[in-house]
Parts: C-alpha cells; sequence; structure tokens
C-alpha cells in the first residue's frame, strides 16, 4: 500500500493527513476569530457564564472530529508500515488489508 493510493473515493492517506492539517489551522483561526467576535459582549460575570461554554462547546466539537481523524490516520499508517514488513513475515495479508480499509470506509460512511 502506497501513501498515494486512494483509501476513499478520491482521498489519499496523504490527503487525508492534509486534511487534518489544514483543519487544524482552520479551527484556530476560527476560534480565534469567534473569541475576538464575543469579547466585546462580555461586559460582567454573567455574560461570561453565557458566552464562554458557547466557545468551549464548540473548541470541542473541533477538537473530537480531529480525533476522528487522527484514529483514522493511525490506523492506516500501520497498514503502511506493515506493508512493509510484510517481506519480514510480520505484516497483514491483503484479505486483511482490504477488511481493514472496508471498516475504515464504513466508519467514515456514517459520519
Amino acid at each position: 500500500m502506497d501513501i498515494k493510493e486512494e483509501l476513499f473515493k478520491g482521498v489519499s492517506f496523504s490527503d487525508l493527513m492534509s486534511n487534518v492539517y489544514h483543519n487544524s489551522k482552520k479551527k484556530d483561526r476560527q476560534i480565534n476569530q469567534l473569541i475576538s467576535q464575543l469579547q466585546p459582549l462580555i461586559r460582567n460575570a454573567s455574560d461570561a457564564t453565557i458566552i464562554v461554554p458557547l466557545i468551549k462547546e464548540y473548541m470541542e466539537l473541533g477538537i473530537k472530529n480531529d480525533e476522528q481523524l487522527i484514529k483514522m490516520s493511525t490506523i492506516i499508517q500501520r497498514a503502511l508500515s506493515t506493508n512493509k514488513s510484510e517481506e519480514e513475515g510480520f505484516g497483514m495479508t491483503e484479505e486483511e488489508k482490504k477488511q481493514l480499509l472496508n471498516e475504515i470506509n464504513k466508519l467514515s460512511d456514517k459520519k
């Protein structure tokens, strides 16, 4: 298995890792922009108790999404590395790789 091999429809491992990176950077910018927009609205402690949980929830949702992408990329990376050691007798068979990729596809379809 190669990092350029298609894992999902039109998505390679390298594309997946690129998406994780760009999503993370985009979320950082969005969160900073959101905080900047909400900061003038906080005039007292009661305002903060309403607005801060909104920011926290937004951040947690972004983190959970990134965690799922990272978990999938870890599985794929392991499959790629075992492919290299397969010649030494430690890797997965082609059938096992297909089963693993099918499971990953099922997980991605559920989103």
